[in-house]
């Protein structure tokens, strides 16, 4: 099969064995996208070397279990021992030995094919779109923040970046009938989100602006997003930040201790309530995609999505080709 490897520092297009895994399901891979976190670790992010990739949707092919063969299936990301006091208590995210989709001792969804755990599958529901089905895994990490903070009803929400990840965190706040506000950079990618009937804000408008929000969702991935975030949260509100990389982030203490800002790490969620949000087209992902390239043209698909200001570039698996709808 083929596959989007990164090997010795150099990404390629590589013919490689198909994987075999006699305790997980094998999965025809149709669709995958290609995340910021994706291009941090082109950067020397997570030190990985294997095949990229952990946002897909793919159709199972063989399992332990057969109800799963033909099924159409997204899966979460993380792989925990199975041993481990985070395991037993259900949360492999956190499993100190656990493998992770394309970023940590595990191969990617940058291929024909990927090895899953079946308890990592989630169906996908007839009534979404195999170009829906791949934002599962980042509208999770949406949700993940409702899992964390409990929002009272009257809140005002910022949500810093305008990108991929930064309209999918405000559409699913939306969702749950929260009131939020997009703050972002770029003309083209406000405009967006204003169609989607969203609230947006420029960043140069609130260039001196001070407490403004009860909660600041800081997605932007830079120093000086973590600034304004710190700069726009009301005292005693929550800062909650969704975004890694290796640039170093300045904590000025004052700026939370004085005020008593709560700070929040926030990654991987729910899938199930992705699917669900999208089942019910109370999300819609669709406009985000920019670009959409078969998997043989994988270098090209990668300096597409790493330029600045791209939305979501899709890699396309000979298999999607009869499965657009």
């Amino acid at each position: 099969m083929r596959a989007l490897r990164l090997t010795d520092g150099v990404l390629q297009v590589a013919d490689v064995p198909c994987p075999s895994a006699a305790d997980e399901a094998l999965v025809r891979v149709e669709y995958a996208g290609i995340c910021a976190t994706d291009a941090a670790i082109l950067n020397g992010y997570a030190n990985f070397s294997g095949t990229l990739g952990h946002e897909f949707v793919g159709v199972v092919e063989t399992a332990p279990d057969a109800g799963w063969v033909g099924r159409r299936v997204v899966a979460d990301i993380n792989v925990g021992c199975g041993a481990c006091c985070a395991c037993a208590a259900g949360n492999a995210r956190h499993c100190p030995r656990r493998t992770v989709l394309g970023i940590r001792d595990r191969d990617g969804a940058f291929a024909e094919f990927v090895t899953v755990p079946a308890a990592n599958l989630y169906a996908v529901p007839e009534s979404i779109s195999p170009l829906a089905a791949v934002f599962t895994e980042p509208l999770a990490a949406a949700c993940r923040i409702l899992e964390q903070v409990a929002i009272p009803p009257g809140s005002l929400i910022g949500v810093l970046g305008d990108g991929k990840l930064g309209q999918l965190i405000a559409q699913v706040l939306r969702a749950h009938g929260l009131s939020v506000r997009l703050v972002g950079r770029h003309a083209g990618k406000l405009r967006i989100a204003e169609k989607l009937g969203l609230q947006v804000q420029t960043a140069d408008a609130l260039k001196t602006a001070t407490h403004r929000f009860d909660v600041v969702v800081e997605a932007t991935g830079r120093a000086d997003g973590f600034a304004d975030a710190l700069r726009l949260v009301r005292p005693q509100g929550t800062v909650v930040l969704k975004t890694t990389g290796r640039e170093a982030w300045p904590l000025p203490s004052a700026a939370v201790v004085v005020p008593e800002v709560t700070l929040i790490g926030s990654r991987c969620g729910n899938m199930a309530a992705a699917l669900q949000l999208l089942a019910e087209q109370k999300v819609n992902p669709l406009v985000l995609i920019e670009a959409v390239y078969d998997l043989a043209d994988g270098l090209r698909a990668v300096e597409h999505a790493r330029r600045p200001g791209a939305l979501k570039v899709l890699l396309r698996m000979a298999s999607a080709a009869v499965s657009e709808d």
